[in-house]
């Protein structure tokens, strides 16, 4: 097989990614985009979602964050896990309202990156903030051929 560019390799990690995370689909996440060092995610809050406030729980807000962090992280096929998060939740989500979350890398050095994602809902309003600290191992793929 002929040599991936940067765009086919992240959407070959996005593929087999997707394939592999139960967490993600059991939340009924979908990537929206994918790119080197960039992943749009999208969630539509479902009523098991809501806490006792009947607003969207916020470790699930923070999850989908943190799973567009992963994609973005991964994207260029060098496993790549979390070394640490920081999110500051600024809006409630509701029911049926449909949160899609943008990751964007700030920097990668070696085998440290650094990626902010920015979660918003269907209106435009910002729920959330969060920044993302990753660690890539040496010399392994994120995803096998």
């Amino acid at each position: 097989m002929s040599e991936r560019t940067p765009q086919q390799t992240a959407e070959h990690v996005r593929d087999r990614m997707l394939a592999n995370d139960r967490a993600t689909r059991w939340l009924g996440m979908a990537v929206a985009e994918i790119a080197p060092g960039r992943a749009v995610l999208t969630m539509t809050i479902r009523d098991e979602m809501l806490n006792g406030h009947d607003i969207c729980h916020g470790g699930l807000i923070t999850t989908l964050a943190d799973s567009a962090f992963a994609f973005a992280c991964n994207a260029y096929n060098e496993l790549t896990v979390a070394s640490g998060f920081t999110v500051d939740l600024l809006a409630p989500g509701r029911l049926g309202d449909v949160l899609t979350a943008t990751c964007t890398e700030v920097s990668k050095a070696g085998r440290t990156g650094v990626y902010d994602c920015e979660v918003r809902n269907q209106r435009g309003e910002r729920i959330a903030i969060f920044r993302g600290r990753s660690y890539t191992a040496r010399g392994k793929p994120a995803v096998s051929d």
